[in-house]
């Protein structure tokens, strides 16, 4: 049985302690009543559930990272939650033994987490390295033209960064990025690459006679041992709306190989966001919750379910592209210099705005898109996504209001987007606005893992 199935019952008392001494609150149980503790792991936290001997449970809670908790003596063991502790006394000295080594050993196993499993959900993982080890979707990527022809073009125009250096590919995939970087004049190259198709970009590294130049790393960078520090790190992280995936972290882990000075390929980038208008969208997005409200569906009344179907459809961003006219107010961006920034930066990321209208309408939500700066010694080239570029892979992003706000030209629209990273490797969009002069409000929470492609 696997740790993750693991499950132990132990017999304890339980008493608990607040500043008081428990005068106004009496224990759950008294230290002479035993109760059945359970303990299992799930995911990052160790879960304990407390029983009585009717089998139902009178105490849950959790081992986390931050729990404050330690022994006592031969046979017991103190948690503090917040404002008040508990002592759970196990029965015998053997089984607090069972207990005390179980709980070091699943603290030592997460302690020898790469950066990467700490943050990551296995089977989000699996996921994502399934679908990245497929040719398919490889080939998607690099049939992106202003994609594959941006990177080749900002590292060959800037060549002399390049020249004899040691360079570091992070995700590189079939290894196209590391192949630009040996036309550019590189002594040595590194490519990382965590999905199965590291094998596909060994066979092309080795059919193209480049086994001198590029060494294939199969593995995570959180994970793998890079032979020498480098120079230059290259790297595609992006996914849509810039954060998806989280791949970014893993791009800012890779500088701990990164010598004093080393250059980032890309550099910096900048997240826009503008207010739109678009009724037709906003009465797609209805529509598409109109199949619950149907009361006779093979006979059975579907109607209970249509508030939160609304409220489901409303939680995914819609990832299209539109016109330039649907944007109510000219963009604010948010910059993210990666040679500055640090992974835990990108944990939490808060973006405020203040719009000036341009148009008077209904604003119906907030677009979002992005920019990369290639910055080298002889030139900088910057790879958009702006709607008003070429269209690429990551199209545009669109988060809804579930309630439009109307507002004037001239009027002021502010507010704020708050973006947290969550385990399966995306982020949750929390976004409030309103509009200053009239003091009506509106906002939404989105699942950025889930989005609605809308493009044909």
């Amino acid at each position: 049985m696997g740790d993750n199935q693991l499950q132990t019952s132990f017999s304890v008392t339980l008493v608990f302690l607040n500043e008081n001494d428990l005068k106004k609150d009496p224990p759950i149980s008294s230290p002479h009543q035993e109760l059945r503790l359970e303990i299992h792991r799930e995911a990052d936290d160790i879960c304990l559930t407390v029983n009585n001997d009717a089998g139902v449970c009178v105490f849950k809670f959790s081992i986390t990272r931050d729990t404050e908790c330690c022994r006592v003596a031969s046979r017991s063991f103190l948690i503090t939650l917040g404002c008040f502790s508990i002592i759970m006394r196990f029965s015998t000295p053997s089984e607090f033994e069972v207990f005390h080594r179980m709980l070091c050993s699943w603290h030592e196993l997460r302690r020898h987490q790469s950066v990467f499993q700490q943050r990551t959900d296995e089977s989000s993982a699996l996921q994502y390295f399934q679908f990245y080890g497929c040719l398919s979707q490889q080939q998607n990527m690099l049939q992106d033209y202003l994609r594959t022809a941006t990177y080749q073009k900002a590292i060959l125009l800037n060549d002399v960064d390049f020249r004899d250096k040691v360079v570091l590919d992070v995700g590189c995939g079939t290894g196209i990025l590391s192949f630009f970087a040996v036309q550019a004049g590189a002594k040595k190259v590194y490519a990382v690459e965590g999905s199965s198709v590291a094998k596909y970009a060994e066979i092309l590294v080795k059919s193209n006679n480049l086994s001198n130049k590029i060494t294939v790393l199969s593995g995570k960078i959180e994970e793998v041992c890079c032979p020498e520090k480098v120079d230059v790190i290259i790297s595609e992280p992006m996914g849509y709306m810039l954060l998806n995936e989280r791949m970014l972290e893993s791009y800012l882990h890779a500088k701990k190989w990164l010598k004093p000075k080393g250059m980032m390929f890309p550099t910096q980038s900048d997240i826009h966001l503008a207010p739109f208008t678009d009724e037709q969208l906003y009465m797609e997005h209805h529509a598409r919750s109109h199949f619950w409200n149907q009361r006779c569906f093979y006979g059975v009344n579907l109607s209970g379910l249509h508030s939160s179907a609304v409220d489901e459809f409303f939680r995914q961003p819609i990832v299209d592209t539109f016109d330039m006219q649907v944007l109510m107010a000219r963009s604010v961006k948010y910059t993210i210099n990666f040679l500055e920034a640090k992974e835990e930066d990108l944990h939490r990321l808060e973006i405020p705005f203040v719009f000036k209208l341009l148009q008077s309408g209904l604003i119906h939500g907030l677009a979002f898109w992005f920019d990369v700066a290639f910055v080298g010694s002889r030139t900088t080239v910057w790879l958009s996504t702006s709607p008003n570029e070429p269209l690429t892979h990551w199209y545009q992003v669109r988060c809804l209001l579930q309630t439009p706000l109307f507002a004037k030209m001239g009027q002021t629209l502010s507010g704020r987007v708050h973006l947290i990273a969550n385990k399966r490797q995306s982020y949750d969009i929390h976004i409030t606005a309103v509009v200053d002069q009239s003091g009506f409000k509106s906002g939404n929470s989105l699942d950025l893992k889930n989005p609605f492609f809308r493009y044909a």
